[in-house]
């Protein structure tokens, strides 16, 4: 359908910006407005988007760029993702943006604060540490005074008045990004065959970088172009994809595994905008902040990178196999992801307890050979539909 294949054209257009033109223009649009960066996994988008900045994922460059000056910054044995984004701060791509929050997700993400700040003196660098412990008083209380002062911090840049009306605001503002989230999921889950997994990341990664209430607007747009494709379902399996929620895989990996036999049907690629978790949907009709914050803290889906003292996370994964009617698991995890792979063997515990299928390859974000996992997953795909596990 040509609908849908140019709208689908206007994303790639967006994903391969990496200069951030785009953000350019929607700063340009108003004074006052910032647009601050964040890295992987966790940023408090209803936080900046009430300071009146715009919230930029930053996932690195994938294989759009080849990454020179920011393999000096680090070692050979860990992953892609913070070379290729100091490169593309050391190019000037990222120049755009205000400022640049860096939550603890790993190690390597906590030091590039630390790299960050020292290179760019000009942007606003705040590390955030998610709190880990389950007592939830003093979790929620640590929690809200750092939102609370990178709140007051960001205003003040943006000329705004930090109030609890434009926290009300931007929670409506999320919930419409959330809402249409979940119905993009359920007509993925329902029709797989319609809503490819590279076309869904590309919508998905619109997000990083849009006003909610347009990207909400945007994904039902996509969603009844494709469910109006009205193709025919191939004989493939149905899978989750799990371990990819840091640096990204390539699309060309994507659509090699979907093509080897495969429907993926639910993954973690980009964590904090799912139907099932992440920063969940919140009113604050009393006191917006704290709503945000026990938001996170209660809801938030199970993760690497968050400690899980009551092995939540596995039975979680069950769960979502279920939900998405999936037959089998394929983690992919980039390679020298610490989180990602010491994270694998509790959940295959799980996943064998329940007899669920599932398989494991390592990928980089940077890199073009993908036969070898194709044939991998095409291997798997081929084993469920014979004997129903790997």
């Amino acid at each position: 359908m040509l609908q849908v294949d140019s709208l689908v054209r206007e994303l790639e257009a967006r994903f391969d910006d990496v200069a951030l033109d785009h953000v350019r223009a929607w700063k340009g649009a108003a004074p006052g407005r910032l647009a601050v960066g964040c890295m992987p996994v966790f940023a408090p988008r209803e936080v900046l988007w009430a300071a009146g900045a715009l919230p930029v994922f930053v996932r690195g460059a994938g294989d759009r760029i080849e990454t020179i000056r920011g393999d000096a910054y680090y070692q050979s044995y860990i992953c892609h993702l913070p070379r290729s984004t100091l490169e593309l701060g050391l190019l000037g791509h990222l120049d755009v943006l205000d400022g640049m929050v860096f939550p603890n997700t790993c190690d390597v993400i906590r030091n590039l604060s630390g790299v960050w700040h020292a290179t760019f003196p000009q942007h606003l660098v705040r590390f955030i540490d998610p709190p880990q412990t389950a007592e939830p008083a003093s979790a929620a209380a640590y929690l809200r005074h750092e939102l609370s002062a990178l709140f007051r911090d960001l205003c003040a840049r943006s000329g705004v008045e930090p109030s609890a009306a434009r926290l009300r605001a931007a929670i409506a503002d999320l919930a419409q990004a959330h809402a249409a989230a979940r119905e993009l999921a359920i007509a993925r889950r329902a029709e797989p065959w319609n809503l490819p997994i590279d076309e869904v990341y590309l919508l998905r990664r619109a997000a990083d970088s849009m006003p909610p209430p347009a990207w909400a607007e945007l994904a039902r747009d996509y969603v009844a172009l494709a469910l109006a494709r009205g193709r025919r379902p191939e004989d493939r399996i149905r899978v989750c994809l799990v371990g990819a929620f840091c640096e990204q895989p390539p699309r060309a990996l994507l659509r090699a595994v979907e093509r080897a036999g495969c429907y993926v049907v639910d993954d973690d690629l980009l964590v904090g905008l799912e139907p099932d978790g992440g920063e969940p949907d919140v009113t604050g009709d009393d006191d917006p902040m704290t709503a945000i914050v026990l938001g996170w803290l209660r809801a938030s889906r199970p993760s690497a990178v968050r400690y899980d003292r009551d092995a939540q996370a596995g039975r979680a994964l069950v769960a979502r196999v279920r939900t998405a009617a999936a037959d089998g698991v394929l983690f992919a995890a980039p390679s020298f992801c610490d989180p990602a792979l010491l994270d694998q063997p509790r959940l295959t515990r799980v996943l064998e307890q329940h007899a669920v299928p599932y398989t494991a390859f390592k990928y980089a974000e940077n890199t073009g050979q993908f036969q070898s996992i194709r044939e991998q997953a095409g291997t798997f795909a081929d084993s469920v539909k014979l004997w129903g596990s790997a």
